[in-house]
């Protein structure tokens, strides 16, 4: 058997400027000692109790002497400017740049996972660029990105380095974006959530067997967290819904979590239905069809959700927002560039007045569909 991975040894917080280097680890406060002598972590809902020397599920939270420890503070797995639509986020300042950036790790265990090389990574695998909170934000100012979003993995596991940026980034003016499986403890889940402005949440399935079976997670955390962000935050939030054909997509498991969505919820969230593309675990399970897509919208929109996307397929007239009341176009999307833009300058339909719900601003951005890879460490 091979040996642990070593993990370097902290008794205190780490100082904000010793952070960033190779092998940086923070101390952590979401855990306590159970009485058999583990300690337990208690930042998700997979709760892991460990023996000093051993990590959680997640690979990046480990347990140090006699504390919590965050191996991956100041390491990224890379950075790229996106259009925030691709998170997706489309009723969040659309057309702006989001600089974009994950780690390593997560804390569910996904079979269809799309971004597994860095899910299920050891951090030294794929950590290569080296940030301080302050620099992310600095260099998200000066290449003109509106916002920074946690994303490729789940920012719930680095929740350490995603605050400190995110308090970076708001004394520059900039936002912060969460995209994330919502699976989080309630404690952790106010300090997060009060340092993020948006978040895409997903909402993978609406069955505690898909969520065992797939994810080797649960769905009620998840639904705890989506009634949280909504009625106890102001953060602007989107849904996400993977469908995988013969898992997730029935009719009546889709009728079940719309109709959830618009009682518990309210009919302004968006909803994403995107398109599965197989992928590690579940190569031999057939991509999403676009008529499945199509149904899926339906659904949502026959019960009562008034803002429902189709995604990772062409598709302009599913990718495009259109007035609830007067059905007039509001943002034309042609994958993530924008066409018509019919909205007045308080985030109304122009040809109603009826507002739509969101964060806009009085002209889109002109970003379109570039994707800008970036290197922190070419930036002094």
């Amino acid at each position: 058997m091979s040996e642990p991975a070593k993990i370097p040894t902290v008794r205190a917080p780490a100082r904000r400027e010793d952070l960033g280097a190779p092998g940086s680890v923070v101390s952590t406060k979401y855990w306590h000692l159970r009485d058999d002598g583990r300690i337990q972590c208690d930042l998700c809902p997979r709760e892991c109790k460990l023996h000093d020397g051993q990590r959680g599920l997640c690979y990046v939270r480990a347990r140090v002497d006699d504390e919590i420890v965050l191996t991956t503070y100041g390491r990224s797995s890379g950075f790229c400017v996106d259009p925030i639509e691709k998170k997706p986020l489309n009723h969040f300042l659309p057309g702006t740049p989001v600089l974009s950036f994950g780690t390593a790790g997560c804390n569910l265990a996904c079979r269809y996972c799309q971004n597994w090389d860095i899910s299920t990574a050891k951090e030294y695998d794929v950590l290569a660029d080296q940030a301080s909170p302050e620099k992310v934000a600095r260099v998200a100012a000066e290449l003109g990105s509106r916002s920074i979003a946690f994303t490729y993995n789940d920012p719930v596991i680095f929740h350490e380095y995603a605050i400190d940026i995110a308090d970076a980034a708001r004394e520059r003016g900039i936002h912060t974006v969460a995209v994330t499986a919502g699976y989080v403890n309630p404690e952790p889940r106010v300090e997060f959530y009060d340092h993020m402005d948006a978040a895409n949440i997903d909402l993978k399935a609406f069955t505690e067997e898909f969520y065992h079976r797939t994810c080797a997670g649960a769905l009620a955390p998840v639904l705890d967290t989506l009634e949280y962000v909504r009625h106890e935050t102001d953060v602007w939030f989107e849904i996400t819904t993977l469908l995988i054909p013969g898992y997730n997509d029935s009719a009546d498991e889709l009728d079940a979590m719309t109709g959830w969505v618009v009682e518990h919820l309210g009919p302004d969230v968006p909803h994403h239905f995107t398109a599965f593309h197989p992928a590690f675990k579940m190569t031999d399970v057939p991509p999403t069809s676009q008529a499945s897509l199509n149904r899926a919208r339906e659904i949502a929109i026959d019960n009562g959700e008034r803002y429902v996307y189709t995604g990772n397929v062409h598709d302009p007239s599913g990718q495009s927002t259109y007035c609830h009341h007067c059905g007039a176009l509001l943002i034309e999307r042609d994958w993530y560039r924008l066409g018509r833009w019919g909205l007045d300058a308080e985030g109304r339909c122009a040809e109603c007045g009826t507002p739509l719900a969101g964060v806009f601003e009085a002209e889109p951005g002109t970003w379109g569909s570039r994707r800008l890879p970036v290197r922190l460490a070419d930036w002094a």
